[in-house]
Order: C-alpha cells, then structure tokens, then sequence
C-alpha cells in the first residue's frame, strides 16, 4: 500500500464564522435589531423571518450566552468589514528582526572582516544587529577595549547602519545595536551610479563657471596702459 502524504507545512486555521440564518441551532436567541436597539428572548424561526422581512440576515454574535445573542445585520458588509480591520492591524504591526553577532576584543583583521561581513549582510537585509563583545579573565579590565571595537565597527558600516543603542556594559558582555539607515539594501550599482551622476553634475557646474568667466587676453595685465593713455603722456 501506499503510504499517506504528510502534508509539509503546518495545517492552516480555518477563520472561526459566526453561525448564520438555518445554522443557528439555539431554539430561542436575545434578539437584537439592526440598529442595535434590543427586541427581547424570541423563538429562533420568529427571528429569522424578522432578519428576512428586512431582507437581511440573523447572526449568532454571542453563542456561549443564555440564550445565545442573535443580531440582524448584512452579514456580507460585516465580514467585509471584519477582514479589512484585521488587514489594517496587520498592516500596522511591525516585525522587528534582530540578529546577533559576537566578537572578541583581541580579534584578527581576519575575522573581523568576516564578523563585518555579516552585520553588512543583515542590515541590508533591513534586520537590526546585536554586537557583542565577550570579555574573559584580565579582559574585563580594560572595557575601552571593547568599546573602542564596537565603535570602529559602527564607523566602518555606518553608511547602512546607525548606532540604536550606544556600548553599554552586561556583566561580562559588552552591547551594542544597530539599526539599518535608508540607504541599507540599495544596490552597490544604484549607489555607484548616483554618485557618478553627482560627480558629472558637479564638473558641468565648473566647466559653466569656466565660460563665464573672461579669457585672460581680455583681461588688462599689470603695468600695461592704454594707447590713449600712452600718447597723452608723450
């Protein structure tokens, strides 16, 4: 036989609905008009055929009550409604992504330009960075040491990182955050074309101060005098 197909992700959860017109199980419900104003405890078929008078639809909203409470609603509009509020609330919750990354004060050039590497690669990844230095026996006597690591790292990525949180000691640790500037994650390509832009713009700008300004021929050089000048003198 052939075995059965585990599905590969993790099963999806089917939005709970409120149960609707026939689904309604409850033989009597608190019924409660469109306009919210409160029509006492009805026989669940008497409140349907008032929701289909109004041609609209009954609603469980609170099923765990005694009875449950039923409302009369356009159920289409209120789940429209409902989706686009979660949408918003989605829309507005921010993930904030922080990755770590741990150093030593007596660090290689090596490792260091690897360690660099990587807080370069997560900030253009638009992720925050922890940098830790970890300080081990006669280290933690000289924390200036790790402080002035953690800052050279921050100079050196400081065009795609900024400084969130300055070097702050934490027991035997020294941290630092970095958060991702604007510019994290734009292209090298994009970046060396505006600045090959700027640089054109900038030699046009001087080539026009150039044409502006008059030829030396045309300027009068020092001790020369006009012939006017020259002959009222003889």
């Amino acid at each position: 036989m052939r075995p059965r197909r585990r599905p590969s992700g993790p099963p999806e959860r089917k939005v709970p609905q409120e149960r609707i017109n026939e689904a309604i199980r409850s033989a009597r419900v608190r019924l409660i008009d469109s306009d919210g104003e409160q029509l006492g405890i009805k026989e669940t078929p008497e409140a349907l055929e008032y929701a289909f008078s109004k041609n609209l639809d009954l609603v469980e909203v609170a099923a765990q009550a005694d009875p449950p409470v039923a409302k009369v609603m356009d159920y289409g509009k209120y789940r429209y409604e409902q989706e686009q509020k979660a949408k918003i609330a989605r829309k507005h919750q921010v993930s904030i992504n922080v990755k770590e990354i741990k150093l030593r004060p007596k660090i290689g050039i090596h490792d260091y330009n690897t360690k660099k590497g990587h807080v370069e690669r997560f900030l253009n990844q638009r992720a925050k960075v922890k940098v830790t230095i970890m300080f081990r026996g006669r280290e933690n006597a000289h924390p200036e040491r790790g402080r002035d690591l953690l800052m050279r790292l921050a100079e050196d990525v400081k065009e795609i990182g900024q400084i969130e949180s300055p070097p702050l000691l934490d027991g035997r640790n020294m941290v630092m955050l970095l958060g991702p500037t604007k510019n994290a994650g734009v292209h090298r390509d994009d970046a060396q074309a505006e600045d090959t832009q700027r640089s054109q713009e900038a030699l046009q700008a001087d080539r026009d101060r150039e044409a502006d300004a008059p030829a030396r021929d045309e300027e009068p050089q020092p001790g020369a005098q006009e012939p006017e000048a020259e002959a009222r003198v003889r």
